[in-house]
């Protein structure tokens, strides 16, 4: 249980669904994952306790800062070190560390923060990505424990990783003001350096130039990328911007392809669901004053919501994806 104290100064950094879709874990400034069950939440006579944790433990000593999930473990990172947890025993409320794995002390003096944490499933075997303060991006075989990869190039700290779904490619985005595009099979440095802030049409000097966030189509055609410059949709192929969406008030912290929709959220208390023309199609009012995570359950038909997640002790669920339905509470 959280203080009064902690609850009013709670931030759930990220979130993640369980294989099946079941429930929902997310991770807390505090070192805490919480996991609530989404379809108890979702019952038609359902109370306000079911609204709150069905059990919440001690990851980490600091803040957690993302989370990721296989079919049997759920992975979490905070500063310097990556756990995972096997979803059977959570869900027993018996966590327990099954492996850890820690970042290369690169300046001897200090472990760098876990932005972002990404799993490739493709092939036999998981790999695990991992985006981090020291402007590196690590790349774990996860069966094996084994540090395969570590891309370097970035000259500022992670923010964010995607996927290309049918190649070798990843696309990192940074607090330098770039996004960059990698091929892991010769990782010696970034196959392209797309910089959004000398693009006019995306340039925001007043924000800075850090890029926050970056997904990728799931045909691997088109990417979205945001922060300091507006959030903006670039064609792959030609690597060249052919929409902005203005968001005057708010640098957008996170955005995903949804069907034939962007949605994306960041420092302001809206979830923005955009046309890819650059067509506002709706905002969606949060909680959170701050996004960090907008996160959908793709795992169950039945239990298929968009979560919103950010400075606020409570987390936004959205049923129909359009109006906030009700809140799950941290606490």
């Amino acid at each position: 249980m959280l203080s009064v104290r902690e609850q009013l100064h709670t931030t759930v950094f990220s979130q993640c669904y369980s294989p099946g879709g079941r429930h929902l874990a997310v991770c807390t400034n505090f070192g805490h994952i919480a996991i609530f069950s989404v379809s108890a939440a979702l019952l038609s006579d359902t109370t306000e306790s079911q609204h709150r944790p069905l059990f919440m433990f001690k990851a980490h000593d600091g803040p957690v800062y993302t989370l990721a999930s296989t079919d049997k473990l759920l992975i979490s990172a905070g500063t310097g070190e990556i756990h995972a947890w096997n979803w059977a025993d959570i869900l027993s409320k018996t966590p327990k560390v099954i492996w850890t794995v820690s970042i290369p002390d690169s300046y001897k003096l200090y472990s760098p923060e876990i932005n972002s944490l990404v799993l490739d499933s493709k092939g036999t075997d998981y790999k695990l990505y991992a985006g981090c303060g020291d402007n590196n991006i690590y790349i774990w075989d996860v069966e094996a424990g084994v540090l395969q990869t570590t891309l370097k190039g970035h000259t500022d700290y992670i923010h964010d990783i995607a996927l290309r779904a049918a190649s070798h490619e990843c696309v990192t985005a940074s607090e330098d003001g770039t996004v960059r595009i990698w091929d892991t099979r010769t990782p010696q440095h970034a196959v392209h350096a797309l910089e959004p802030y000398k693009i006019e049409s995306c340039n925001r000097p007043e924000r800075g130039k850090w890029i926050g966030c970056v997904a990728v189509d799931a045909g691997d055609d088109w990417m979205v990328c945001g922060g300091g410059p507006r959030l903006s949709l670039w064609y792959l192929r030609s690597l060249t911007s052919t929409t902005t969406f203005d968001t005057p008030k708010a640098c957008q912290q996170c955005a995903m392809f949804y069907e034939d929709t962007i949605i994306s959220a960041g420092s302001e208390a809206y979830v923005n669901h955009w046309y890819v023309n650059g067509d506002l199609k709706g905002r969606v009012p949060c909680k959170p004053t701050s996004v960090f995570n907008v996160s959908i359950n793709t795992e169950s038909d039945n239990n298929k919501v968009l979560t919103v997640a950010g400075s606020s002790s409570m987390i936004d669920v959205c049923t129909n994806f359009g109006y906030r339905a009700f809140s799950l509470t941290v606490c």
